[in-house]
């Protein structure tokens, strides 16, 4: 019996590349000083298709955290300053407006009158989580946000979701696990819980349903999923 769900954040609640494309080009330009060049190859390096402002399945950026986002831009452009150049994104990312892949207030308000308790762990850092939680409306229904720098690790280890079972009191069993990409599905899987992809990602259908127990357009679908699998 499912007791609770857990939350990615982006290609979860958040359509990921509604929310981050055309934002992590202008990131991009920035930190390559405008060299096109330079462009070019940061954007192979990161996964991200400059023709459409879009992610390609298996980018670092769907899945990694963003210290590990950090390296990776810092390799290619060759800045020494990680810790400085990893604040620097969480700062910015901390102002994106975040593109919903639901109405989130109306759908957390319905999964919890089902009793359920709900969590996010994301890869994202915890207070960039949480601003972007706050303003969609919906961080007082959620009993635990971690981020990857909460203590816990960061997917596709389980530490977040065990964290989350040891806030809660609840089983890892009772719990599902919904994300975007194979890094949450892991997790999850890891975990000992049920595992629920989505579309609202880069990845494709093709990609989840070998990890999951269900693959889901959009986590409009989870009462029906529930209702289904009571």
């Amino acid at each position: 019996m499912i007791r609770a769900i857990i939350f990615d954040k982006d290609g979860t609640l958040f359509d990921f590349n509604a929310t981050w494309g055309a934002f992590v080009r202008t990131l991009l330009v920035a930190e390559t000083g405008g060299d096109p060049a330079l462009l070019r190859r940061l954007a192979a390096a990161l996964g991200y298709d400059l023709a459409t402002n879009l992610f390609l399945p298996g980018s670092v950026v769907i899945a990694e955290p963003t210290n590990v986002v950090a390296r990776v831009v810092a390799d290619v452009t060759g800045q020494w300053d990680v810790a400085a150049l990893t604040a620097r994104m969480n700062d910015i990312s901390t102002t994106v407006p975040q593109m919903p892949a639901a109405d989130l207030p109306a759908l957390m308000t319905a999964l919890r009158a089902r009793g359920l308790t709900l969590g996010v762990v994301t890869n994202d850092a915890e207070l960039p989580a949480i601003r972007h939680l706050e303003d969609a409306g919906i961080v007082d229904e959620l009993a635990f946000v971690a981020g990857y720098d909460s203590g816990f690790g960061a997917k596709p280890g389980p530490g977040q979701l065990l964290a989350f079972c040891a806030a809660t009191g609840i089983a890892p069993a009772d719990c599902a696990m919904v994300g975007d990409s194979t890094h949450d599905l892991a997790a999850g899987r890891v975990a000992g819980m049920v595992c629920i992809g989505v579309l609202t990602g880069p990845a494709a259908r093709d990609d989840l349903v070998p990890h999951a127990d269900a693959v889901l357009v959009n986590i409009d679908g989870l009462p029906d999923w529930l209702n289904a699998n009571a």
